[in-house]
């Protein structure tokens, strides 16, 4: 710890460079984790059987979606290694309005298509009307949330990062606001329990998106242009980075898939566990958003010390953040399990993974970090195919082994977590350390 702590004092000019690009994205990706926790927690209010269903539905609905999110991800580093190669980035924000437009159509047809699957997939009988009815009206919504992810994007690398962060804390009440009035009614407004969580979500995108898309229009002096290379860069960059996003996720979301078969209430503790460790991995994920364009900018400027210095520097922030998580989520797993739900069952069941949660988050911190570390060099197959070997071939089989075979359930699946993220980890570290090699530092 003395180490790490000595190697951040001799880098402090680059800990400034990267927070202040960082900071304002870690208060916009709590913002836009604490939009979801407020369903979590108004479904939860609700009941356990609205809880269950939005928590399979968007278990489901997120491996389709992330794929795009994941594609638009590669954006920011993209123009930032443009910014340092002495391109001109604000001609490329057409070319990705475009492209985001094409995407969402497409993966809103994948939703639709989904829907009369959701009667086969064997879930309890009088949740999967439910599923379907949050289906039906999610998939509307995701123009708005591309829309919003790429102007995010865009502005992102421009390194302007302060308005489109403050947007998604304002979402926040407005989410809530919505869900409230939406879910349990109000006046002559009927309550309308999952399909008003699903309609605040839809109304609460399209309302982030359309503002943010007019920002960049006041902030950025956007020209028309068009580059085919552009798409191509791209596809090169997002298809694995999304890949490996979607490998993550598919995972995640097929144990809450898995035990939602089980019971209702093992996709609700997957749920709340879920939410509870990705508000602190916003902060890691936030780190590596700003080692993606602070890498990405030394990349194509081919400053490969500070493409270094930036990205240890980088990941030892993330490391000590998420071990200072870690030990303050142990403290109290009851209290915070409690926010969620007053279910004492779910509460209960919850509890001992939780602790096997706080192992877990640590080595997730450090992955997110490097993942973005990565986008920056645009070399994110790498990524791609840790996830893989990681999620899929480690996490996944050896969780239903110690799940269904040992009778372990949710825990079990905890257990194979924590083997695969270590195992990502060691992947992604050696590969930098080569590529480190290779530039002469």
């Amino acid at each position: 710890m003395l180490i790490m702590l000595n190697i951040l004092k001799g880098n402090l000019s680059y800990i400034k460079s990267l927070l202040n690009i960082a900071a304002p994205i870690i208060m916009g990706n709590l913002g836009f984790i604490f939009i979801g926790v407020g369903d979590v927690i108004v479904a939860g209010r609700h009941s356990t059987d609205t809880l269950a269903a939005i928590s399979i539905a968007t278990a489901i609905i997120n491996c389709i979606t992330i794929c795009g999110i994941g594609i638009l991800g590669s954006i920011s580093p993209i123009l930032s290694n443009y910014r340092g190669a002495g391109k001109e980035p604000e001609k490329y924000f057409y070319p990705s309005l475009k492209f985001t437009t094409l995407l969402s159509i497409i993966i809103s047809i994948f939703i639709f298509i989904t829907i009369p699957l959701v009667d086969g997939m064997g879930f309890e009988a009088h949740l999967t009307p439910l599923i379907k009815d949050y289906f039906f009206v999610t998939a509307f919504s995701t123009f708005g949330a591309y829309l919003h992810c790429m102007s995010k994007e865009f502005l992102q690398a421009f390194e302007i990062v302060v308005f489109p962060n403050i947007l998604t804390i304002i979402s926040i009440f407005v989410n809530l606001f919505l869900n409230i009035i939406l879910v349990f009614g109000f006046g002559k407004i009927p309550a309308m329990g999952v399909i008003g969580l699903a309609i605040a979500s839809l109304m609460t995108r399209y309302f982030m998106g359309i503002v943010l898309f007019i920002y960049c229009f006041r902030k950025v002096n956007i020209k028309h242009y068009q580059d085919k290379n552009y798409y191509k860069d791209m596809l090169k960059v997002g298809i694995p980075s999304s890949l490996a996003i979607m490998i993550e996720f598919v995972a995640f979301n097929s144990i809450t898939v898995i035990m939602g078969r089980i019971s209702g209430v093992y996709a609700a503790a997957q749920n709340i566990i879920c939410t509870i460790t990705t508000v602190s991995f916003m902060v890691p994920l936030a780190i590596g958003n700003a080692a993606g364009v602070k890498v990405g900018f030394s990349n194509g400027a081919k400053d490969y010390i500070s493409l270094k210095k930036y990205a240890l520097t980088a990941m030892l922030i993330s490391v000590l953040f998420m071990a200072g998580s870690a030990i303050i989520v142990a403290s109290a797993p009851g209290i915070i399990l409690s926010w969620f739900t007053t279910d004492l069952e779910l509460i209960k069941l919850s509890v001992p993974i939780v602790y096997t949660l706080c192992c877990f988050q640590v080595f997730d911190g450090l992955q997110a970090t490097l993942a973005g570390i990565f986008r920056g060099l645009k070399h994110t197959e790498v990524v791609m195919m840790a996830n893989f070997i990681a999620f899929w071939l480690i996490a996944i089989p050896l969780g239903c082994l110690l799940a269904l075979k040992f009778e372990l359930y949710l825990i079990g699946f905890w257990y194979a977590l924590i083997v695969a993220i270590i195992v990502l980890c060691l992947i992604m570290l050696i590969n930098l350390l080569i590529r480190f090699k290779k530039m002469g530092v």
